[in-house]
């Protein structure tokens, strides 16, 4: 397993066709909760610690953010983004998440990285088998869910193997 030791740089930008769980529709009312709106915001974490999450969009189903996030990273093995809906009463709905790998993302030796990851394919209309966001864009998939976020690593040492 490889870990990463050195500064984490993550902007997260946007994310585009949020779906409401059928738990976020609970205190929906009228006839078409299909169109019913969310409230997200992300959480961001470095395995089991909280680096910090967006702040809260209002009545959108693609949000953008533009929130950057630093933080020292000390044998880091994953980072987890989870995407909810603040709700009014009560905890906020989890709405979708997803896991990077540090692993997948040093196996091309940059600091600086533009990919797909899991199971999200291309979105129509994009150029080649990877579509070009912009410099540094990772879009990572969550279900039906695209979310882009920038990522830059700065090493402290080398990413190492452990087992």
């Amino acid at each position: 397993m490889v870990v990463f030791n050195g500064l984490l740089k993550i902007k997260i930008c946007e994310a585009v066709s949020l779906k409401p769980t059928a738990w976020s529709l609970r205190h929906a009312v009228g006839p078409r909760p299909q169109t019913f709106l969310l409230d997200p915001y992300i959480a961001l974490n470095v395995d089991d610690s909280r680096i910090g999450q967006t702040a809260t969009k209002q009545k959108t189903n693609s949000p953008a953010w533009h929130d950057e996030f630093v933080t020292d990273v000390c044998n880091g093995r994953k980072i987890e983004l989870a995407v909810f809906h603040d709700a009014p009463i009560g905890y906020d709905d989890f709405v979708a998440n997803c896991t990077i790998q540090f692993e997948e993302l040093l196996q091309n030796g940059s600091r600086h990285f533009e990919d797909w990851v899991s199971p999200a394919p291309p979105r129509p209309g994009a150029r080649g088998p990877r579509e070009r966001l912009a410099a540094l864009a990772l879009v990572v998939g969550l279900k039906d869910v695209c979310l882009c976020v920038h990522i830059c690593l700065n090493f402290l040492g080398e990413a190492h193997f452990i087992s």
